[in-house]
């Protein structure tokens, strides 16, 4: 596709939808309470924002993602580096940690608010526990993915094991590894308001069990409106950095 459609192609969907949302609410196909109207939504989000604190639900949840996020990638790129060069490592943790992927997040609850209770703790702990059993696998199949003959020409130049993983297996793994922090940046946006379902206090789950209680389907466009439009404004942010720290990249042109 040539560079001059591709806007047209992008704005294709998210017109078409809107038109339908328009024609539905306004056109009073749909009840309100169902679908509220664009405006509405426009209303609810101002209502939010001046009277429920709407930037500071979303400072909050921002902050217990950034610190999950970073306890997550602390604990996940050593261990799974580790992992990916080490078979003994692997067969060691792999039985360990390989059956949390397939276990629903929302299990870890009871058990998080026995350890951690119910205040700040509990919400970073199930955010860590929800990006730290995606993020492990990636970092150690990014590891696993290095060529061979990279490795085999480093040892036969004489370098030691560690020094292969240092200067070999780790800068060839890394673009891919920081590539899939964008996915477990949306993972992490995905579970917040889960997170947050227990003694919220000001955040974007709190907003969102307010909208509920209230009975009102606009505050709850709006919210969810808000958390992807931050969890796309971080993904950018994301790919931006991405883009400056492996420029040398092959990334094609798609």
């Amino acid at each position: 596709m040539s560079r001059a459609w591709r806007p047209w192609f992008a704005l294709a969907a998210p017109t078409l939808l809107l038109g339908a949302w328009c024609a539905l609410s306004y056109g009073g196909v749909v009840s309100p309470s169902f679908l509220p109207s664009p405006t509405e939504v426009i209303r609810g989000l101002l209502q939010l924002i001046f009277e429920k604190h709407l930037l500071e639900a979303v400072a909050t949840s921002t902050r217990r993602i950034s610190i999950a996020f970073g306890l997550a990638a602390g604990v996940a790129l050593p261990l799974g580096i580790l992992m990916g060069a080490f078979e003994p490592v692997n067969r060691f943790f792999d039985p360990v940690f390989a059956p949390a992927r397939f276990m629903p997040i929302s299990a870890f609850i009871p058990l998080l608010i026995v350890w951690f209770g119910i205040d700040e703790g509990e919400k970073i702990a199930f955010l860590f526990v929800g990006v730290f059993v995606y993020l492990l696998p990636v970092v150690v199949t990014a590891i696993r993915a290095v060529p061979q003959e990279y490795v085999d020409t480093a040892l036969t130049l004489g370098a030691s094991r560690w020094a292969v993983i240092r200067t070999v297996l780790i800068p060839a793994a890394m673009p891919e590894i920081f590539e899939s922090f964008r996915v477990m940046n949306a993972i992490a946006w995905t579970y917040v308001i889960l997170a947050e379902a227990i003694n919220p206090g000001t955040s974007l789950g709190y907003l969102i069990q307010l909208a509920y209680s209230h009975s009102k389907p606009a505050w709850s466009f709006a919210g969810l409106f808000v958390i992807g439009g931050v969890g796309l404004l971080t993904d950018v942010l994301l790919r931006g950095v991405n883009a400056i720290l492996f420029r040398w990249r092959e990334t094609g042109d798609a």
